[in-house]
C-alpha cells in the first residue's frame, strides 16, 4: 500500500504541474494520468481489479438511483457530473443558435446605457444570485457565453468579467443546498434542507458577496476601461440577435424547464445526470434541423479533462490519502470547537483548491459526525464550515472548481487564454478574504 500511496501522489503531482504549465492540452494530461493511475497504482502496485472497476465506475449508470432517487456512494468518475455538463453544454449550444445570449447582452448593456462598469458588477451579482438555484457549471456556460458576446460588441477585455463571474458563481453555489456540490452530499448525508442552507451559509455569503464586488472593482476597474466610443445610437436593437423566433421561444422555454428541474430535484428526486440527460434530448428533438452544428460546437475536451481527473483523484481516495487528511483534522483539533472550525476551513479550502472539493467533502462528512459526538449544534457548526471551505476554496485555482475550468475553456475557445498566473492573481487573495470572513462569522455566531 505505501508504494500505491506514493504512485498515486506521484501521479497527481506530475498531472498538477503538468496542467499548470499548460504545454501540452489539458484532457491528454489528465486522460494520460488517469491511465497511469490504473495500470500502476491499481494494476502493479495494489494488484486490485476492484479498485479499478470502482474508478471507471461504470456500474453505477445502471443503478436506479443514478438517474431518479438517492445516488449510490461511489468513488472515481463521477459519471452524472459529465453527464450533466454534457447536457448543459447541449442546451447552452441550442440558446446559442437561436440568438439567446446576444439579445440578452444586448438587453443588459442598453439597460446599463453601454457602460462596462456597470455591467461588470451587474453579471458578478446576477452570477452568485443564478448559482443558488442552478449549478454553478450552468451559470459560468451560461453567463461566459454572454460576456464574450458582449465583449465583441463593445470592444472590452472579457477576461476581468469572466474570472469576477467563476468566483462569484462559487460564493453563490455556497449559499443553498442545491448551489454546489459539496452541498449536496452534506446535505443529504447529514438532512439538511435547502432553508437550513440559505439562513446559514447564505448569509455568510452575502455578506462575502458585498465584499468581493468592491474588491474585483477595484482589481479590475481598469483593465475593464474600453478605448472604443461607443455611439449609442449606432447600437443594433436587441431583437434583431434573435435568428428565429420559434427558436428563441423554445430554448428559452427547455432554458425554464432545466432551472424548475434543478431547483426541485431535491423534492422530485430527479439527479442531475437524469436532468442533463432530459435536457439534452429535449433541445436536440427541438434542433434536430441544426443538430450537426449544435453537437460540433460542444466542447468535448473538457469532458475527456473531468474523465481522467476523476480517475486521478481516485487513486487519492483509493489509497487512503484523502482520509488520512480527514484524520489529521480529528486528532489535531482535540476538543476546541474555534480550533475544529479553523482546522476545517483552512484544510478544506486549501485542498478543495487543488483536489476535486466533491469526494473531498464526502471523507470529510463522517468525520464532522464523529467530532460532534450526537451533538447537533455542533454538527450543523461544522457542516457550515465544511461547506464554506470547500465551495469557496475550489474557486482559488483554475481546477478546483467544475466552473472555474468551464469558465476557462470558454474563454480560450474564443481567443482569450487565461493561464494559472492570471486566474491566481485575483481568485486567490479573493479566496482568502472570504475564508477569513466565513471564519469570523461563524466564530461569532456559532461558537
Amino acid at each position: 500500500m505505501v508504494l500505491a500511496r506514493v504512485l498515486a501522489v506521484a501521479i497527481f503531482v506530475v498531472m498538477f504541474v503538468l496542467v499548470v504549465l499548460d504545454k501540452i492540452e489539458k484532457h491528454y494530461v489528465t486522460l494520460t494520468c488517469g491511465a497511469l493511475t490504473l495500470l500502476l497504482v491499481f494494476g502493479v502496485a495494489m494488484r486490485d481489479m476492484n479498485a479499478v472497476i470502482e474508478t471507471l465506475n461504470l456500474s453505477s449508470l445502471i443503478q436506479p438511483g443514478f438517474w431518479i432517487g438517492e445516488a449510490p456512494e461511489s468513488a472515481g468518475i463521477d459519471w452524472a457530473t459529465i453527464i450533466f455538463l454534457a447536457g448543459m453544454m447541449i442546451m447552452v449550444e441550442g440558446m446559442a443558435l437561436a440568438g439567446f445570449f446576444r439579445w440578452l447582452c444586448m438587453k443588459l448593456a442598453k439597460l446599463v446605457n453601454y457602460q462596462t462598469i456597470p455591467l461588470f458588477i451587474t453579471f458578478m451579482i446576477m452570477s452568485a444570485i443564478l448559482a443558488m438555484f442552478i449549478d454553478s457549471i450552468t451559470v459560468i456556460l451560461f453567463l461566459a457565453a454572454v460576456t464574450v458576446e458582449l465583449a465583441k460588441l463593445l470592444k472590452f477585455n472579457p477576461v476581468p468579467m469572466i474570472l469576477s463571474e467563476i468566483f462569484c458563481a462559487n460564493l453563490g453555489g455556497s449559499a443553498t443546498m442545491c448551489g454546489d456540490p459539496p452541498n449536496i452530499i452534506i446535505g443529504s448525508k447529514l438532512h439538511y434542507a435547502f432553508v437550513d442552507f440559505l439562513t446559514n451559509t447564505g448569509l455568510i455569503a452575502g455578506i462575502s458577496l458585498i465584499i468581493i464586488v468592491v474588491y474585483f472593482y477595484l482589481v479590475f476597474r481598469k483593465e475593464l476601461v474600453s478605448e472604443a466610443v461607443i455611439d449609442v445610437s449606432t447600437m443594433p436593437d436587441p431583437k434583431e440577435a434573435i435568428t428565429s423566433k420559434t427558436g428563441f421561444i423554445g430554448s428559452t422555454i427547455i432554458f425554464g424547464i432545466a432551472v424548475v428541474m434543478l431547483i426541485t430535484h431535491a423534492n422530485t428526486h430527479l439527479s442531475v445526470a437524469f436532468i442533463g440527460a432530459v435536457v439534452a434530448v429535449i433541445t436536440m428533438i427541438f434542433n434536430h434541423k441544426h443538430l450537426k452544428e449544435i453537437m460540433s460546437k460542444v466542447d468535448y475536451k473538457i469532458l475527456l479533462f473531468f474523465m481522467g481527473l476523476f480517475i486521478v483523484v481516485g487513486g487519492l481516495e483509493q489509497t487512503g490519502i484523502l482520509e488520512e487528511i480527514a484524520n489529521f483534522i480529528k486528532n489535531v483539533s482535540g476538543g476546541n470547537v474555534k480550533v475544529m472550525v479553523a482546522i476545517i476551513i483552512w484544510v478544506s479550502a486549501t485542498a478543495s483548491a487543488f483536489v476535486d472539493n466533491i469526494p473531498f467533502a464526502a471523507t470529510m462528512v463522517p468525520i464532522i459526525q464523529g467530532l460532534s459526538a450526537g451533538n447537533p449544534a455542533l454538527q450543523a457548526t461544522l457542516a457550515w464550515t465544511l461547506s464554506m471551505g470547500t465551495d469557496i476554496g475550489g474557486a482559488a485555482t483554475p481546477i478546483g472548481a467544475s466552473a472555474n475550468v468551464v469558465g476557462t475553456s470558454v474563454a480560450a475557445k474564443n481567443g482569450h487564454f487565461i493561464g494559472w498566473g492570471k486566474y491566481c492573481k485575483s481568485a486567490a487573495p479573493a479566496t482568502v478574504i472570504v475564508i477569513l470572513v466565513s471564519m469570523l462569522i461563524i466564530f461569532v455566531r456559532y461558537c
